[in-house]
């Protein structure tokens, strides 16, 4: 008998009712949906959440939180007998460190509040900023509102004015205004709207559906984060108007299981809007612990139950996505531009941009004076958006400009335009724009390393040269980093002379963007900053 695909869909969030994948909970699991307990059982052990649930809190140790002392935060609570284990960036960088209890985010967490603790860490709370009140720093406050696009500082609106837009205008006109729009996926790929939309709605099977990409795990991006609190109306309206336009009836909201303050906001809106949107269905879908479920194929897999791994592409999710069928899957930001398109024109968007067409919220965090989420036109340098956030903390030296994926670049770049083209004329990319600063006070090496390390950490192994290349290019910096502390010059250059071809084959034969990224934070500060690796003169 053919096992129901949407009953298989309820095996991990069966799993976390449960309580976790505790002795029992596997077979129980099985017998309640019909998959075999040994498919349970890996599907449940892949996911960080539900495979260790006795870890009750986390400690982030992303580039940003590690900046801000994460490491000495989680010695602390160890020392003092607390149950804790560090954790993949928690989507905080703005407010480091950041600790996860349970499934909500506490920012700003001190060593006085973990010994404040008192040996019990559901006594834990952040003093500086209670779990519900997680929103950070935004602007600019001082740029006209019909110069932005999601503006993050507006009134949520709830008239649902752009999806009756949508309606009047028919389905290729809004397609055509995205077209018009120059709207790219704000996600990470960058991949036209208009194009997904087109494939979608152009495909001969009818049952269609429509995914919110919700699991913003890139170290040092937190912009989707901000969009969900402050301004959920646009997500839902701009998630309502997709599945109008192509013809879809349920749209299911991947959002990462670290994000409970952002699930309880966008719940209201959809509660807001009650009606106004024609029978479209909204499902709430957690995700579990796994950064690689940012991958648009990863998060469809985890949605039907299964294992978050990339598949192989082609077929695209347009043509076969979700159970099979044609989805459509947007970032947060980007469908949260959808309804300003429709109410103002595409033209009006393309022309906000600097380089390239629209805004983009831009995230910052490391040594800046205001770390936070800035709605800037899409092109501009590293030092106006320092400016915008009050500007730089120390001297520069080098910035990450587009998450942990974008690898390192010097200070001679901070006028490149921080957009698509731009970045990538440099060899690093816009990414999900979560730029980090780094001043020259700080161990650029040690920067590398955390970066690494997340990479070996989220790798999901099905890719031979992934799984081994991201743990070799973690071990080559520490051999070098050994050989170098104990004077043996020759002897630490020589770690790293593999590294180059390694990451060749990384890129050349991973299935995603995980894989083919991950060395890029010690390439190219192996070659930006010779005098860290060879004793050379950086190229600044």
């Amino acid at each position: 008998m053919r096992l129901d695909p949407k009953k298989r869909a309820q095996v991990l969030d069966r799993i976390r009712e449960l309580g976790g994948l505790r002795e029992g909970v596997a077979t129980t699991v099985a017998r309640e949906t019909g998959v075999a307990e040994a498919d349970v059982y890996g599907a449940g052990s892949f996911y960080h959440l539900l495979a260790n649930p006795d870890t009750r809190v986390r400690v982030c140790t992303g580039l940003s939180c590690a900046m801000a002392g994460a490491h000495e935060l989680l010695n602390a609570a160890q020392k003092a007998g607390l149950p804790t284990e560090e954790c993949s960036c928690l989507a905080a960088c703005d407010r480091p460190p950041a600790v996860l209890r349970e499934r909500d985010t506490l920012v700003e967490v001190s060593i006085d509040d973990v010994h404040r603790a008192g040996g019990d860490w559901t006594q834990l709370e952040s003093s500086a900023c209670p779990q519900l009140d997680w929103v950070g720093a935004v602007g600019p406050a001082d740029v006209d509102a019909e110069g932005l696009a999601i503006n993050l500082l507006g009134e949520p609106g709830y008239d649902a004015a752009a999806f009756r837009s949508a309606v009047n205008r028919g389905a290729d006109d809004v397609i055509a205004a995205l077209d018009e729009s120059g709207l790219q996926g704000r996600g990470g790929a960058g991949f036209p709207a208009a194009i997904k939309w087109r494939a979608v709605r152009g495909q001969a099977e009818t049952e269609r559906y429509v995914v919110l990409n919700a699991d913003e795990g890139e170290p040092g991006t937190f912009k989707d984060r901000e969009t969900m609190l402050r301004r959920p109306d646009l997500v839902i309206e701009g998630l309502a108007i997709a599945a109008h336009v192509l013809g879809a009836r349920d749209v299911y909201m991947y959002l990462r299981g670290e994000f409970g303050a952002a699930w309880r906001a966008m719940e209201a809106a959809v509660e807001r809007f009650a009606d106004a949107f024609d029978g479209v269905r909204f499902h709430f879908h957690p995700g579990h612990g796994a950064y690689i479920c940012g991958e648009e194929t990863a998060l469809l897999e985890a949605l039907e139950g299964k294992r978050g791994m990339p598949r192989l592409k082609p077929p695209f999710p347009g043509e076969v996505g979700l159970w099979g069928k044609p989805t459509l899957v947007q970032n947060v930001e980007t469908i949260a531009c959808v309804p300003s398109i429709l109410q103002r024109g595409g033209r009006w968007f393309r022309e906000l941009g600097k380089t390239e067409p629209g805004t983009k919220l831009y995230n910052v965090s490391g040594d800046v004076e205001r770390p936070g989420t800035y709605e800037l036109p899409l092109g501009v340098s590293l030092d106006e958006l320092a400016a915008a956030a009050g500007g730089y903390r120390g001297t520069l030296r080098a910035f990450s400009p587009g998450g942990a994926s974008s690898g390192f670049l010097p200070a001679s770049k901070r006028d490149v335009p921080l957009s698509f083209k731009g970045l990538a004329a440099e060899g690093s990319m816009l990414g999900s724009a979560g730029v980090v600063v780094l001043n020259d006070t700080r161990d650029l090496t040690a920067a590398v390393r955390e970066q690494l390390v997340f990479f070996e950490r989220e790798s999901c192994g099905q890719c031979a040269p992934c799984r081994i290349g991201t743990r070799f290019v973690r071990e080559a910096l520490d051999g070098y980093q050994q050989a170098r502390g104990a004077g043996r010059n020759g002897a630490s250059r020589s770690k790293l002379a593999q590294v180059a071809d390694v990451a060749w084959e990384m890129n050349e034969g991973s299935i995603c963007g995980l894989g083919q990224a991950a060395p890029l934070a010690l390439t190219s500060a192996m070659e930006h900053f010779p005098s860290e690796f060879s004793g050379g003169k950086d190229h600044e």
